[in-house]
């Protein structure tokens, strides 16, 4: 079982950037995708980005794309979501899991989640 830890969030104000982490341990993580999820209160856990073992394929939702990139450094066992020009609806708890082998955007595909980071963005 891998475990997952995210950090880096934070308050922001609107227009500007955050970069959160996902440190893994367990498991081999070069050889699994990753992606990043986000929940906002009262709402259902929704796709951010994913990519691929490799870093060579990206998959971003129409809501974050051209804002936010996702990236990952395998001899840090680490994905990141570097997130620019903040919007408040941005704000929610954001996650990361192990992907399934082909692209979903489903969280229930998704496995080994953690704990998340709060990320808040005031206008």
């Amino acid at each position: 079982q891998v475990q997952l830890v995210e950090s880096g969030g934070g308050w922001v104000q609107a227009g500007g950037s955050l970069r959160v982490s996902c440190l893994a341990s367990g498991g081999s993580f070069r050889s699994y995708g990753m992606g990043w999820f986000r929940q906002a209160p009262g709402k259902e856990r929704e796709f951010v980005a994913a990519i691929s073992w490799s870093g060579g394929t990206t998959y971003y939702a129409d809501s974050v794309k051209g804002r936010f990139t996702i990236s990952r450094d395998n001899t840090k066992n680490t994905v990141y979501l570097q997130m620019n020009s903040l919007k408040p609806e941005d704000t929610a708890v954001y996650y990361c899991a192990r992907a399934p082998t082909a692209f979903s955007r489903l969280p229930s595909l998704y496995n080994d989640w953690g704990q998340g980071t709060q990320v808040t963005v005031s206008s």
